[in-house]
């Protein structure tokens, strides 16, 4: 059992025993105290446990031996979206299809609990079901305890996928670089086709590190391993150095790439190092996404409190239906043309995470076929 687990277990004995309690003295007193302790539930006069049990996060609702709803708390009532009409164990899950009914729970061995997943449209609840005795240590009913684990299950399914794409992505340069290699290794190949196919391993190899040092950076930034060194620079500097570094790559596809910077742009206060890879991310997007003899346009400019880069260019452009996506880790527009110009998926994510920890933001505006407008702002304070 793992940390989670036992975490889990604990709360729901704690849970467990409250609401045993409870329902020990609901039922030690007569009906009409019964109906008198339902009343003043409502009042502001509640006791310890009435407070406890109506203001619980998770759902709690108490059946006795026939099957009939004695004890629900608000949150049980959202959670699985309970009518007034339902006044019974059937009436709350049988729409659900659960393998679960009251002989079942209550005649357990040991009196251990079991759990059961019920998914409500875009919700998945966890349900706890164990038995609980009376006054007279017989058997007294089930106890149910909800929890919302939506956000649990999302989270996990992100995971897998994460898991799965950086599987594919580790998969396929490394087939190819033992494919190239095994053929080197098992015929005479003349000087060009050996080039040839060391050039492709080199490629691919070189496309490996890059995702492994992506996922790396990510892996850092997750596990808050990288420290923040904010410190004030010039912003137009900074981005007229990263179009320097990518000079070779700008030449070789024969872009017009401007910079224009605005007058009085006030120093930004950001980490130098994280802003300058937002930068380079973004611009070589630009660089490879456009067709030769494209053109690209980077403006350098202060509004309120933000100095901003906004880099615009006339290349392939991006569908409205993918904007919404397109941070997301791995995702791209066209896989296979991505993957063919040494793509990983992962550097938009990259920058959006930077910037959100540097407190900017980015914003991406584009057009199929027009181009793409992408602006980053920056603290200046």
């Amino acid at each position: 059992m793992d940390t989670n687990q036992m975490i889990v277990v604990f709360i729901y004995t704690i849970i467990v025993a409250i609401i045993s309690i409870l329902i020990y003295k609901l039922f030690s007193r007569p009906k009409r105290k019964l109906i008198e302790s339902a009343e003043k539930s409502k009042s502001e006069d509640l006791d310890i446990n009435n407070r406890i049990f109506l203001h619980m996060t998770d759902g709690i609702i108490a059946f006795d031996m026939d099957g009939k709803i004695i004890l629900i708390n608000p949150a049980a009532k959202k959670l699985l979206s309970i009518s007034p009409e339902d006044a019974n164990f059937n009436d709350v899950f049988k729409r659900f299809n659960l393998d679960m009914n009251m002989e079942k729970i209550i005649y357990l061995e040991n009196w251990t609990s079991t759990e059961q997943r019920i998914e409500i449209e875009d919700k998945y609840i966890n349900a706890f079901f164990a038995p609980f005795k009376n006054e007279n240590d017989r058997p007294g009913g089930v106890i149910t305890v909800l929890q919302d684990i939506t956000e649990h299950v999302k989270l996990d399914n992100m995971r897998k996928e994460f898991i799965a794409d950086v599987s594919h992505e580790l998969k396929t340069p490394i087939t190819s670089i033992m494919g190239y290699a095994d053929t080197l290794l098992e015929g005479d190949y003349d000087k060009e086709i050996q080039n040839k196919f060391l050039n492709v391993i080199a490629t691919e190899a070189r496309r490996m590190a890059k995702l492994v040092t992506d996922l790396l950076t990510l892996s850092r930034y997750d596990n808050n391993k990288n420290k923040l060194q904010k410190e004030q620079f010039d912003l137009g500097d900074l981005a007229k150095k990263c179009q320097d570094k990518l000079a070779i790559e700008i030449k070789k596809k024969n872009h017009e790439v401007n910079c224009f910077v605005t007058a009085n742009v006030p120093p930004v206060y950001a980490d130098k190092s994280d802003v300058e890879r937002i930068v380079l991310n973004i611009l070589s997007n630009s660089i490879k996404y456009t067709p030769e003899n494209g053109k690209i346009s980077i403006y350098v400019g202060f509004v309120y409190n933000d100095a901003y880069i906004k880099i615009l260019d006339n290349g392939i452009g991006i569908p409205e239906e993918d904007l919404s996506r397109i941070f997301e880790r791995f995702y791209r527009v066209d896989k296979a043309r991505t993957r063919e110009m040494g793509g990983t998926g992962l550097g938009l994510s990259i920058a959006k995470d930077l910037l959100d920890k540097n407190g900017g933001s980015i914003d991406i505006k584009s057009i199929v076929g027009q181009g793409t407008e992408v602006v980053i702002k920056i603290p200046t304070k």
